[in-house]
């Protein structure tokens, strides 16, 4: 008998049709022999009505009690989902994420989790029944108060589970039928992937890739437990991500795995910085009192006359005007010029292992940017991964662009999206 823990995004709990039609899925996995664990989301853009609504209440809610109201949708969907397997003549209990035991952090609307003690999750386990936890919360280790993830929280909340329960596998099912090598909205011509790496598929979600989170990637490779992403919409096998490719596919594996876009994010550049030892370190470090997350950076070679440089670097446009703010009032101690915020940029991303022993990757994609007519803003890379800057009107012809250049273009279209959001 395996384990397996099954999560289910918005798009496939949607309606009381969804919900149903999961249920016998997750059903057959149990009458395969198998125990079943189920995260689920809430149904469909529950959770953006509910912040509406908040906001339609008062334009900065308390973020305790931001967080008891979309904490609901998941209990909706969760007690739902209960019952439509109950009605199927299977045993189904349904858990908050408090009950199933995720400890978390107490920071309203981005907690992370410090640990799972899932003895309730166990205790149905061994009574045969199949328990449906809901995703995207906690409980405060400290202050015992709920607890919302964030971004991505659902994910995280199935893969940790998984691995506090040492599940077999964690499946996450979306509306589409896998990882691909591009966005399929953006790119049509687009490949599903076989296998991608942990370390491809962080790089991938830290760009802007939106299929798995990246701390649920973190988690997955923390524990070298496998990711199945595939659809809830289909039969169709998915994409694993696992620790390694598969070996012998070593030869016929593509030097890059895949292309992300983003869109999320801005430009700050601080003009006329005085380039004496200390005063990057002093920037940043007011950046990183505000919890304020830093992508790339550039600073310039100082000018020989007026000991002179710019800094830029990007982050997310959610935390462009505190960032601003801060570096406002930082003017008068350090000693630059001025503040320029730019916030039409776009981020695009090659990511492959294959890179490593390949030289002229970044010739070939600079060329076909070149030839798209693209111009390249910033450039930042890792050991399988290479990201610029351009302008946000240009990144989807830049995406088209590398796509086709590296070879990635499917013979024909393999990317469905059932759901409507890829989510």
């Amino acid at each position: 008998m395996g384990l397996i823990v099954q999560k289910y995004g918005g798009s496939s709990v949607a309606d009381a049709e969804g919900i149903k039609r999961v249920a016998n899925r997750i059903v057959a996995a149990k009458r395969d022999g198998n125990q079943v664990v189920v995260v689920v989301s809430a149904m469909g853009d529950t959770t953006d009505e509910l912040i509406d609504l908040a906001e339609q209440i008062t334009p900065i809610p308390q973020g305790r009690e931001l967080d008891m109201l979309l904490t609901a949708g998941e209990r909706i969907s969760m007690a739902l989902l209960a019952m439509a397997i109950n009605n199927l003549g299977h045993e189904a209990s349904s858990f908050t994420g408090s009950q199933a035991g995720v400890i978390t952090t107490s920071a309203h609307g981005r907690a992370r989790i410090i640990d799972v003690t899932p003895g309730r999750i166990k205790e149905a386990l061994d009574s045969g029944a199949i328990a449906i936890v809901a995703g995207f919360q906690g409980i405060s280790q400290d202050t015992k108060d709920v607890t919302t993830l964030g971004r991505g929280g659902s994910d995280t909340t199935a893969v940790a589970l998984a691995a506090a329960l040492d599940a077999d596998v964690c499946e996450i099912y979306t509306d589409v039928d896998g990882v691909f090598s591009a966005d399929p909205r953006v790119v049509p011509s687009a490949k599903k992937l076989k296998t991608v790496t942990y370390d491809e598929m962080l790089e991938l979600a830290a760009s802007g890739a939106k299929v798995l989170h990246l701390r649920c990637v973190e988690y997955a490779r923390r524990y070298n437990l496998p990711i199945h992403v595939r659809s809830s919409f289909s039969n169709n096998e998915g994409t694993w991500v696992v620790k390694d490719h598969p070996e012998g596919g070593a030869m016929e594996q593509a030097i890059i795995s895949g292309i992300a876009h983003d869109k999320s994010e801005a430009k700050i550049t601080i003009v006329g910085v005085p380039d004496r030892t200390g005063v990057a370190a002093r920037i940043f470090q007011a950046i990183a009192d505000a919890d304020i997350n830093i992508d790339m950076i550039v600073q310039n070679v100082s000018a020989a006359a007026t000991g002179l440089t710019d800094i830029s670097f990007t982050l997310p446009k959610a935390e462009g005007a505190e960032a601003t703010s801060i570096l406002q009032k930082l003017q008068g101690e350090v000693g630059f010029a001025s503040i320029q915020y730019d916030d039409q940029i776009g981020k695009l991303s090659l990511v492959g292992a294959g890179m490593r022993s390949h030289p002229g990757v970044t010739a070939t994609f600079f060329g076909a940017l070149s030839d798209a007519g693209i111009n390249i803003e910033m450039i930042s890379t890792s050991e399988i991964r290479i990201s610029v800057i351009c302008r946000a009107a240009d990144l989807e012809r830049g995406a088209k662009a590398a796509h086709t250049a590296f070879e990635l273009d499917a013979d024909q279209n393999e990317a469905v999206v059932y759901g409507g959001s890829g989510r």
